[in-house]
């Protein structure tokens, strides 16, 4: 019999608590997780529970970042998206904040491409610091992940697209994400992707402009294996801007389809 603690085996007996584990590691222990939820000293444990206990900010080290994420997600997720590569066209609105949900959530690597740099009018909705104004995009993003996890594989693409490269470019991903901001690159990512991608989950984006109805903005169904993301009216237009709240939950529908996609969570075979 035992039990996982920070994902290392430790015997287990009938009665152990949560406290009798932080007394073994010297009671420096502040945050408790038992199979992936905030517990107590007092939480009852069971055999095969899998624990988590930190020192309340203490900075994890590479090993212990994924423990903590394989606490909060469970191991199987984890191992799913650890070993996960993301494409991101454009590192707007759109494409920041993917980005870092995605780094947040643990995946393993992203492909980030974006020719532009950050400018004052992108601050209302895209995930970039007045300190970055006239950084490449590509760069200031890059460096806002090695702050939210430092862990994940970060390769940058600092050009502008063309329909005829995507293909290539983001051959070896698993899905690749469609975030730009002219529909004509939007109807260019589509046609690649359904021409010279095979195989790799798409997720696109269309009518996000403004500050409509919350749940208008749905994630549909094109093809097997691709996906678009909006209300597919609204777009931006004079009296009816990009705002950073409709844009993120765009945003975040984008990020958690392709997790569910990689984590096998939609019926492709329909």
């Amino acid at each position: 019999m035992a039990l996982m603690v920070n994902e290392k085996e430790v015997p287990f007996h009938a009665g152990m608590t949560l406290a009798d584990l932080v007394s073994v590691q010297g009671g420096d222990v502040d945050i408790l997780l038992v199979n992936g939820y905030p517990a107590t000293v007092q939480t009852a444990l069971f055999d095969g529970d899998q624990c988590w206990l930190w020192r309340r900010g203490k900075v994890p080290s590479a090993d212990e970042m994924q423990h903590l994420l394989y606490a909060r997600h469970s191991p199987g997720v984890q191992a799913c998206l650890q070993g996960k590569v993301v494409g991101i066209m454009g590192l707007g609105g759109l494409g920041s904040v993917v980005a870092i949900a995605l780094a947040r959530m643990g995946i393993g690597s992203l492909l980030l491409a974006d020719y532009d740099v950050v400018e004052p009018t992108n601050l209302n909705r895209q995930q970039y610091f007045v300190d970055q104004i006239g950084q490449k995009k590509t760069t200031a993003l890059h460096d806002i992940l090695q702050r939210v996890n430092p862990h994940v594989s970060v390769t940058t693409i600092d050009r502008r697209l063309a329909e005829d490269d995507i293909g290539a470019v983001f051959k070896d991903v698993h899905a690749l994400v469609e975030c730009f901001d002219e529909p004509a690159m939007k109807a260019a990512g589509l046609r690649a992707a359904l021409h010279h991608l095979p195989g790799v989950f798409y997720v696109g984006a269309s009518g996000l402009a403004g500050y409509g109805e919350n749940n208008a903005i749905r994630t549909r169904r094109l093809y097997p294996g691709i996906y678009i993301v909006g209300d597919e009216v609204s777009a931006a237009a004079p009296g009816q801007g990009l705002m950073a709240a409709r844009v993120g939950i765009a945003a975040h529908h984008q990020a958690n389809q392709v997790v569910r996609l990689l984590l096998g969570a939609e019926n492709e075979a329909e």
